[in-house]
């Protein structure tokens, strides 16, 4: 295990190249879902998301897994058994090998029979729904393959190869995007899944090259450890139950909206989405820099680096997100406006309460790889779990009163509340994680700096209009909340790390600035 100082080193390396693909990733996609909606339309854009979004109901195997394979890869490489990693990596292909086949099978008949009987679709798109529904099947059963490829990869916090398959993928959809708007004989939804199918295959394929190459823990070999396959079926077991929970929410939502509402209105939850989704990267890629280091510090047992960490992740991944959603969440109409030729009715609002929905669960991540870090994660799964399936009733309950189609995201914010401080108290019984300092520490500094940062940039809001109220609004955010993070959001040994940092990066014009003056 490296020293805590070499750990950050590469940390901040690996933030840094997560960033680069974020920063492109964010640019392009949201260009192509312009274009996108523009060549599918908003109908046709909402039975992909609908009829794709059934596949994710069988994908539930695939998180599950996907957890466990992490989670065992980085404990053994905390501990520095090489050996238990090949095993480990043989093990986990076979097994996600079977689920692709029962994932297959499922989505062959019972999701079948849900895409042609119970969703509300166009008699006259039910054909390119059950092309789109085909293709999106093979895709996940590619994705299910490649997982123990993706989890080796963070596990060794190979980030580079990481950010530019990323870089590679983002420029794939782009392609598939002019293409669509080229062709004007081919159905372009049907289109559009037959391409989005080939990109994944081909990347998939980049990923095994890269880590039969570089990685020698990735030597598949057929082999049946009985012993190793329970611990992996009893940990992925656990998290199949918030897999399930989590993919019920997000898909028992899209159908309920869209039995209530239409196809129309899974459209415009698309559309929120996507330019959500676009900005929470910027969290996600911070925290997949860090995540591996905290299950390695708990496999080496040391508990000081592995509290610290968590408790700078949380922080970190709220203020680096909350600087970008801040004016964003402000000035969305605007840029919707500016986005997209057409805006779907609450696409905006969706947006901005997707926005404050991901900021929890910004937060709460570093506590959910904790509880993973531990491998007990029965009681965990299980009270996590059966509060986020609260969602469902809550979300019949109020669209069938009449409320707003807004109101799913505001229930599933209320919901994730409470679970972020379900998950917090578990964690300060079973692994002894300091609530009133995580409190104090993490949720206070976070509370303090919002409502200092919100009243100055939503005032300039409210008074200006058009460009010049986006670029005040975003230049104020900006001072406000770098203003609040760098004074009262961090200790002074992370001011004293940031100005180091800074100077060292200026010494250089400094010094060619003092030979040009000589």
């Amino acid at each position: 295990m490296d020293s805590p100082r070499e750990n950050n080193k590469r940390i901040a390396k690996n933030t840094a190249m997560l960033y680069l693909r974020m920063l492109l990733t964010m640019i392009v996609a949201l260009y192509t879902s312009r274009l996108i909606l523009a060549a599918l339309g908003v109908a046709d854009l909402g039975i992909y998301d609908l009829v794709g979004g059934v596949v994710l109901l069988f994908n539930i195997l695939t998180d599950a897994m996907g957890a466990a394979t992490q989670r065992f890869l980085n404990y053994s490489l905390g501990k520095d058994d090489i050996d238990d990693m090949r095993r480990i990596f043989s093990m986990s292909m076979t097994v996600h090998i079977s689920i692709a086949i029962v994932v297959l099978i499922l989505s062959e008949t019972v999701g079948l029979w849900m895409v042609n009987t119970l969703l509300d679709i166009p008699s006259y798109r039910m054909i390119a729904a059950n092309w789109v529904y085909q293709f999106s099947i093979l895709s996940i059963c590619i994705q299910i393959i490649r997982i123990p490829y993706v989890a080796s990869i963070i596990a060794y916090e190979r980030m580079s190869f990481y950010a530019y398959i990323g870089i590679a993928e983002v420029l794939l959809k782009l392609l598939i995007v002019f293409l669509l708007l080229a062709d004007r004989n081919f159905d372009r939804l049907i289109l559009y899944s037959i391409l989005m199918t080939a990109t994944m295959l081909l990347l998939s394929y980049a990923y095994k090259l890269y880590c039969n190459r570089y990685l020698n823990t990735c030597r598949y070999q057929l082999f049946w450890d009985k012993t190793l396959y329970k611990k992996l079926l009893s940990f992925s077991g656990w998290s199949m139950m918030g897999s399930a929970a989590n993919v019920s929410v997000q898909q028992g939502g899209n159908i309920l909206l869209n039995l209530f509402y239409g196809v129309s209105l899974n459209g415009a939850m698309g559309v929120g989405n996507r330019l959500a989704t676009a900005i929470y990267g910027f969290a996600s890629n911070f925290q997949m820099a860090f995540n591996p280091s905290i299950v390695k510090y708990y496999a080496a047992g040391d508990r000081d680096a592995f509290i610290n960490l968590i408790f700078r992740t949380s922080r970190y991944s709220y203020y680096l997100l909350f600087i970008i959603i801040l004016p964003v969440f402000l000035c969305c109409h605007f840029l919707m406006d500016l986005w997209l030729e057409s805006v779907p009715a609450y696409a905006s609002s969706f947006c901005q309460l997707i926005l404050i929905y991901q900021l929890i669960n910004a937060t709460a991540a570093p506590l959910w790889i904790s509880a993973q870090a531990t491998g007990q994660i029965r009681n965990y799964q299980i009270l996590v779990s059966s509060l986020i399936l609260l969602n469902l009733p809550l979300i019949y309950l109020v669209l069938y009163l009449g409320w707003s189609p807004i109101s799913l995201v505001a229930v599933n914010i209320v919901v994730n509340l409470i679970v972020f401080f379900a998950r917090l108290f578990y964690l300060g019984h079973h692994i002894s994680l300091p609530v009133r300092r995580y409190l104090y520490q993490v949720l206070g500094r976070i509370f303090i700096i919002t409502v200092i940062s919100i009243p100055l940039p939503w005032f300039i809001h409210e008074h200006l209009e058009g460009w010049t109220a986006l670029l005040a609004t975003t230049f104020t955010s900006l001072v406000c909340t770098s203003s609040a993070i760098y004074f009262l959001g961090m200790d002074i040994g992370e001011r004293t790390a940031v100005l180091s940092h800074i100077k060292k990066r200026l010494d250089p014009f400094y010094q060619k600035y003092d030979r040009d003056k000589r």
